[in-house]
């Protein structure tokens, strides 16, 4: 028996109509975008062109705005650590995140604590969410940036980053955006006018190793980001080196398709939430994160009296499931998202997160899931 894969938001397989343009792309049309003295580098750059402003168009900004890095967490170390020198020059020392930001955002904040900036982590409300009031209040005039994910990775809880993206843009405090987990999903969101936004391909069908970063100008005025690597001044200096096209195609048709296709996937995700609640009605269970903001297709549970570990365990053969971030994954440790929110440590522990993609678990049975959980609770 082949699992059904419950752990999307970790990553999704390459949708096969996007691995043929890659692999066009790799043995096909194998141009560096970068060689001026053939049609072979025209022909990528000019391919590269159209990915930029495709992309950049799906976020409400211009191509020149939008560079191509590895994925979010290139994006976000770029975006937080590149404007550090900014900050350090002007004075602005001081920045304001979330306690439930990704290890992406949180670990680059790290760094800039031990630069000698003073970093305010924001807690959620007990479901998850983190109040935009709670973000204005803590703003000073010597507020360089304010950091906050668009989609919760473990719980799926859509934060309220449009709104501040209107309240801040009025003040001199940048904002970025961590948005892994809700791009191409709820796409009205990141049009608002969020300064730096991060996204990523793996999380809707495209190859590992390729996303992007966003860099709206204010007026006529660029975010004063210094590049974090140097060598060949790619990427607006950015981002230096040669550019992986056939990534960035993947990417960009990995955008195309979700977009097309994005009703389906809405109401396919919204369908086996349902079905998946229903059935779990005769378990004894709590979701954990606002069900009133969330994305459909991350659910975080915990099962009264069960080790979410030694759930896993017991379902290896029926369903990939995991308890939080693939990033943490293998310490075994209490989430921080959970534990951010108010749980105690035991409970922040047996957290089980599932999350997947509607084409991927047709067919798939809960009593499975039922089962096994009514086992550990006889």
């Amino acid at each position: 028996m082949t699992a059904t894969y419950l752990d999307a938001a970790a990553t999704t397989r390459v949708d096969p109509r996007v691995a043929e343009v890659v692999l066009h792309w790799m043995t096909e049309e194998f141009g560096n975008a970068g060689s001026r003295t053939h049609e072979y580098g025209a022909r990528a750059k000019k391919a590269v062109q159209r990915a930029r402003e495709q992309l950049a168009a799906q976020l409400g900004a211009s191509a020149g705005e939008l560079i191509f890095t590895s994925g979010a967490t290139e994006s976000n170390n770029i975006a937080l650590l590149g404007l550090a020198p900014h900050g350090e020059k002007t004075g602005r020392r001081h920045i304001v995140s979330s306690a439930i930001e990704h290890k992406a955002v949180l670990e680059p904040l790290e760094e800039l604590q031990r630069r000698g900036f003073e970093v305010e982590l924001v807690a959620p409300d007990g479901h998850g969410r983190v109040s935009a009031e709670s973000v204005l209040e803590r703003v000073r005039p010597d507020t360089l940036l304010v950091s906050l994910m668009h989609v919760n990775n473990e719980t799926g809880v859509v934060q309220p980053v449009a709104e501040l993206a209107r309240v801040l843009r009025e003040t001199p405090t940048y904002f970025h955006v961590d948005a892994a987990q809700g791009f191409g999903k709820l796409p009205e969101d990141l049009t608002a006018p969020i300064d730096l936004v991060s996204i990523s391909g793996h999380k809707i069908g495209a190859p590992k190793g390729v996303g992007a970063l966003l860099t709206r100008r204010r007026r006529w005025d660029s975010i004063p980001l210094q590049p974090l690597m140097f060598g060949g001044g790619q990427e607006r200096g950015l981002r230096p080196g040669t550019l992986p096209v056939p990534l960035i195609m993947g990417l960009a048709k990995a955008e195309e398709v979700f977009r097309q296709e994005h009703r389906q996937w809405r109401s396919g995700a919204e369908a086996f939430r349902k079905e998946l609640l229903a059935a779990l009605a005769a378990t004894q269970y709590r979701v954990n994160g606002d069900t009133a903001h969330t994305v459909p297709h991350i659910l975080n549970l915990t099962f009264e009296g069960v080790s979410s570990e030694a759930l896993i365990v017991r379902l290896q053969q029926v369903a990939a499931v995991a308890t939080g971030s693939a990033c943490t994954s293998a310490s075994y440790t209490p989430s921080h998202v959970l534990q951010a929110m108010g749980m105690s440590h035991e409970q922040a522990a047996n957290g089980l997160r599932l999350s997947w993609t509607p084409a991927q678990v047709e067919g798939f049975d809960p009593e499975w899931l039922i089962e096994a959980v009514k086992q550990f609770q006889a």
